[in-house]
């Protein structure tokens, strides 16, 4: 029986074109495996639609649920990004269906943008683009930039983005500080980075990254008693998910100035509403949730998805498990397992 991968659609067409470009199905085809695009767009993903496949590749927000989960044959899914907080990841553990990210390819690109965002808060680049297309060239004076030389960088999440985003800032000779719930000192200190508490993280900070795990414990870790605690100069980037952050809490700091500036690439709820205030602020840049796009995000995050889809079907165990004992329930009954195994 010929191992099935399941393609959402949504950010996919039916030939394989994906909005992030060439993402290399054809490598599943090489390898013997049949991959199908599903004919509905779906926010979130129904049981019957994965009827029939062996593997599921999730391209965007697709929310996978316990009533997603089909009976029988579905064991792999497969998330191409490192966020998985659509997907049930305890009901796909009880039914023995193998979790998989990318959490390895998305790190440069997601530092990168955190670095993008903060030159251009700090030179307050996207107005400043503004006064020139629209004449207002005698305005320049009043959107002087605040310099990073002497500066403060907190970093909210010391994950694999964090701890990249960290060394990127460290490079430019950056004071950086920095919150982990668990223990990441050692780490965080090669890198020349100090260990703080949350609350003496927003205090110092001149520029507060946001890149900590989305998941209930982290629901509005940022809200609006964790804002009161920044400074009325400071700017906020977040580039972990739009719920970690309070955005009804944040509008208001923006709004009465108790807050200088926002980067986001993400929001509450996607996509933004044009009408939300924070549409219409000066001080904030926006981006719709892929700031990180770039030919090197999707050859990297194209790899590593294929590579697991492949190894899976084969049999062995793909490098990015979220939940390995699913993978490990799976072996016993069924034993090693080759490509063609349903």
């Amino acid at each position: 029986m010929t191992y099935r991968v399941a393609v959402t659609k949504g950010y996919a067409e039916e030939d394989g074109s994906t909005i992030f470009g060439d993402i290399g199905l054809s490598r599943l085809t090489e390898a013997g495996l049949e991959w199908k695009v599903l004919p509905q767009k779906a926010g979130h993903l129904a049981a019957d639609q994965l009827e029939g496949f062996d593997a599921v590749l999730v391209l965007g927000a697709a929310r996978v649920a316990e009533a997603s989960l089909p009976a029988g044959r579905l064991r792999h899914i497969a998330r191409f990004g490192a966020g998985f907080d659509a997907v049930d990841v305890a009901a796909c553990t009880r039914r023995g269906i193998l979790l998989t990210n990318c959490p390895d390819a998305v790190r440069r690109p997601v530092a990168d943008s955190g670095i993008a965002l903060l030159f251009a808060l700090a030179h307050n680049l996207v107005i400043k683009d503004r006064l020139v297309r629209e004449g207002r060239w005698d305005e320049r004076a009043d959107w002087r930039g605040s310099g990073l030389d002497g500066a403060t960088v907190g970093i909210v999440g010391l994950g694999g983005i964090g701890l990249e985003t960290a060394r990127l800032v460290r490079a430019l000779g950056i004071r950086t500080i920095a919150y982990n719930r668990s223990d990441r000192r050692r780490e965080a200190e090669a890198l020349g980075v100090e260990v703080l508490g949350l609350d003496a993280v927003l205090a110092q900070s001149d520029y507060l990254m946001i890149t900590v795990a989305a998941n209930a414990g982290t629901r509005h870790l940022i809200g609006d008693r964790e804002l009161s605690l920044l400074k009325p100069t400071s700017r906020l980037i977040n580039l972990a998910r739009g719920s970690v952050v309070d955005e009804e809490a944040l509008i208001r700091r923006l709004s009465d100035g108790r807050l200088a500036g926002a980067g986001l690439d993400v929001f509450e709820r996607e996509p933004l509403d044009v009408k939300s205030p924070l549409a219409a602020m000066d001080n904030v840049i926006l981006a719709p949730h892929s700031l990180c796009w770039t030919d090197s995000f999707t050859d990297a995050v194209s790899g590593s998805v294929i590579e697991s889809l492949i190894d899976a079907s084969r049999g062995i165990v793909p490098r990015n498990a979220v939940n390995p004992e699913a993978w490990a329930a799976q072996r016993e009954p069924q034993g090693a397992g080759t490509a063609g195994v349903g």
